[in-house]
């Protein structure tokens, strides 16, 4: 009796099984498969992402085909009764756009193509169901696809200013108020630059020389000044002796106003300077604690010319600087409408704080103590702080 043929090692058991028959195995390729023929090596997220959107749709469209017996499914059997399944018909790939970061539509779209492919019914055949790392991957995308929202521009509630609509009233109004306070200041600076104050000086020629007092406005320039201050000298002819005071008198009366300078503490003040300067500004200089001319730039009592002597007790809380003056009546004293000395500006001041001194003796004694401290006065310069220099830029001793 003939013994029965070993089985074959190759198939691992002596019962065939129709499971390993050819002819019942699936012949179409699983989205597992198309997925691992796409995807090649170590891709990016976005790109395994977008294959496999791909692969999920191209599946789910070679199904439906087959359902309906058209051609191009891979399970569809040929007319010829062959076995041989016809090739799918492959999906012509779009060019892909340039996309920019903040393009919020593209994403839109690949969002919403995720969640139809992720829609679409399958087959659940052995070989179509996922793995568990491919599920866990479809619910984070799906988690991930729909937090992908587009986000909306409102307004920022924590704001509390709203801007308010720039019509043409609107602007023609702001522009009306502009204008009309640029002349209300222009206004008060005029008057202001009308305000009479006095300036107590000395002459200077190396020896303190009595001057005197000079009524000038705070909108005066410093020449103005120094030529009343000239007058003054030739007036009065600043002391000494009968032919000392005559012969100095002959003197200020021939110096011409280029020819002089003021001295405010070490400042050469120039002569296009106007005082209102140095008050609106509150100049600081060498040799003077505080501003170079410590007098008011608001309105005071003796603003505007003109008051009466029963007006001369202003009450500034209810003056209006901006207001006509009275005219003068041709009958009024003149002495009643004008302010006295002694209730201006500066009248008590130190005059020695404030020298007049001819330019030719300084430039021949200007490296003498106490000239070689003077300095001219210069815009956008700041005085009184860190080491003085002179003008070779050598330290000062105690300054």
């Amino acid at each position: 009796m003939a013994s029965d043929p070993p089985p074959d090692p190759a198939s691992g058991t002596s019962t065939p099984s129709a499971f390993t028959n050819p002819r019942f195995t699936s012949q179409s390729a699983t989205a597992e498969d198309l997925l691992k023929s796409e995807t090649v090596g170590l891709v990016q997220l976005n790109d395994f992402r977008k294959r496999r959107a791909k692969v999920l749709e191209q599946k789910a469209h070679d199904e439906s085909l087959s359902r309906i017996g058209m051609p191009g499914s891979g399970t569809s059997t040929p007319a010829d009764g062959s076995s041989t399944p016809l090739p799918a018909k492959k999906k012509r790939k779009a060019l892909a756009k340039g996309k920019l970061s903040f393009d919020l539509d593209d994403d839109e779209d690949e969002t919403a193509t995720n969640i139809s492919a992720a829609a679409t019914p399958r087959s659940n055949t052995p070989s179509d169901l996922p793995t568990s790392a491919d599920a866990s991957a479809t619910d984070t995308d799906g988690a991930l696809n729909f937090s992908m929202k587009k986000k909306k521009i409102v307004p920022n509630a924590a704001v509390n200013f709203t801007p308010k609509a720039q019509t043409k009233s609107a602007l023609l109004r702001e522009a009306q108020t502009r204008e009309q306070l640029r002349k209300e200041f222009l206004q008060m600076q005029e008057a202001v630059k009308a305000t009479e104050f006095m300036l107590p000086f000395v002459f200077y020629d190396g020896s303190v020389i009595p001057g005197g007092k000079v009524r000038v406005r705070k909108g005066d320039h410093v020449w103005f000044f120094l030529d009343r201050a000239r007058k003054v000298g030739a007036a009065q002819g600043g002391g000494g002796t009968v032919d000392e005071g005559a012969k100095r008198r002959r003197e200020w009366a021939r110096v011409g106003v280029d020819d002089l300078m003021l001295v405010r503490g070490e400042m050469i003040i120039p002569h296009h300077f106007e005082f209102y300067y140095f008050m609106l500004n509150k100049t600081t200089g060498y040799g003077i604690d505080g501003p170079l001319f410590p007098f008011s730039p608001e309105p005071t009592s003796a603003t505007p010319f003109g008051l009466s002597a029963t007006e001369k007790s202003v009450n500034l809380s209810t003056y209006d600087p901006l207001a006509k003056p009275k005219t003068k009546s041709k009958t009024q004293d003149s002495s009643e409408d004008t302010i006295s000395d002694t209730d201006l500006e500066g009248f008590l001041h130190d005059p020695t704080t404030t020298k007049v001194v001819d330019r030719r003796w300084y430039e021949k004694q200007k490296h003498i103590y106490p000239m070689s401290m003077w300095e001219t006065f210069e815009i956008g310069k700041v005085y009184g702080k860190g080491a003085r220099r002179d003008a070779n830029g050598n330290a000062m001793f105690g300054a």
